[in-house]
């Protein structure tokens, strides 16, 4: 057998186990955690266990390709499972409290991020995923602004642990508060991170708030298109300097340097939102777009150490948890200010 088949059967079995872990991550989230705990998270942490006993240099080129190329697949597919029509069911009084968590997490995490050390990309990576949804925000800024593996598995880290203390934390303190269930669903729908974290917290509460939260956090997810192209944007600007600074100055042609799989997402949601994609095929495309942001991230996992968590220390996290703190006061306030309590 010569080097390139050689090779080439490493390349694809390095591939066939991010596949795996991510299959047994979706066995695990249907087994044991329900909307407790997501495949995604679990595909991340899986593989950093895993890659503290198995860390051959042959699976690097087909992490490298599961954690770009399939992520970029995923999140293309993902533009088909939003719908800019789901905005007019929610009412303006949660584009209200959205604008306002949205401030608190990129205009404060700006300023924040500097008591902690953190570079911009990481800080942002938290603060998409602590305003927007999760983990999906997470994976879908990162190829936009060149982010490192570690700096997603930082991030997605720092929204997970959060999302674990308030699927507890936050019935129990709308129950305190009095809440009601459509100020409390707008309170999960719009400061809880993840999906599955949002259904969890607002039908402990109630089936009403539950059905409402799920609403807004549906409502949340579309603010992924602006919020993507303009780091997009933030991205190319950056990468432009970089390269003139390299080249002497000369010109870049910004055509070239913008993410391709940007349209695709752009056009996957246009054609949802324009009822061109089928309910149903909508539904098997978000479930794909899924299962292979899973798989992304399970490279990711098997691309990183328990030894980079170690160095990247607390700050993060502090950071995440702070983010979240403010944003979960935020909305709370504005509810408050718009009379729902």
């Amino acid at each position: 057998m010569d080097s390139e088949t050689k090779d080439r059967g490493r390349f694809i079995l390095g591939i066939a186990i991010c596949f795996a872990v991510a299959g047994l991550s979706v066995l695990a989230e249907y087994l044991i955690s329900g909307n407790l705990l997501g495949a995604s998270i679990i595909a991340l942490f899986m593989g950093t266990i895993i890659n503290s006993f198995f860390h051959p240099t042959w699976i690097r080129p087909a992490l490298k390709f599961t954690s770009k190329k399939i992520l970029k697949l995923a999140i293309i597919l993902l533009g088909a499972s939003l719908s800019v029509n789901t905005i007019m069911s929610v009412g303006k009084m949660t584009f209200f409290v959205m604008i306002f968590t949205f401030a608190m997490c990129f205009g404060g995490g700006y300023f924040i991020r500097k008591l902690f050390g953190l570079n911009w990309k990481l800080s942002n990576l938290i603060s998409a995923g602590t305003g927007i949804c999760g983990g999906s925000a997470v994976a879908a800024i990162a190829p936009v602004i060149d982010a490192d593996n570690k700096d997603i598995a930082f991030a997605m880290s720092s929204t997970f642990l959060f999302d674990m203390v308030m699927i507890a934390a936050y019935p129990i303190m709308g129950r305190l508060i009095g809440m009601s269930d459509i100020a409390y669903g707008i309170w999960a729908g719009t400061s809880v991170n993840d999906t599955a974290s949002v259904v969890a917290s607002g039908y402990a509460f109630s089936e009403a708030a539950g059905d409402f939260a799920t609403m807004v956090k549906l409502t949340r997810t579309i603010a992924i298109i602006p919020t993507v192209l303009v780091f997009a944007y933030i991205g190319t600007r950056m990468k432009r300097k970089e390269l003139q600074t390299t080249n002497g100055g000369k010109k870049v042609n910004l055509l070239k340097i913008i993410p391709w799989f940007i349209g695709g997402f752009l056009v996957m949601a246009v054609l949802n939102s324009t009822g061109l994609i089928s309910p149903d095929v909508s539904g098997i495309i978000k479930s794909a777009s899924k299962f292979l942001m899973v798989t992304a991230l399970a490279a990711i996992g098997l691309g990183t150490s328990m030894t980079d968590f170690k160095k990247a220390g607390f700050a993060p996290m502090l950071y995440g948890i702070t983010i979240d703190t403010l944003v979960t006061l935020t909305a709370l306030a504005v509810i408050w200010c718009m009379g729902l309590l």
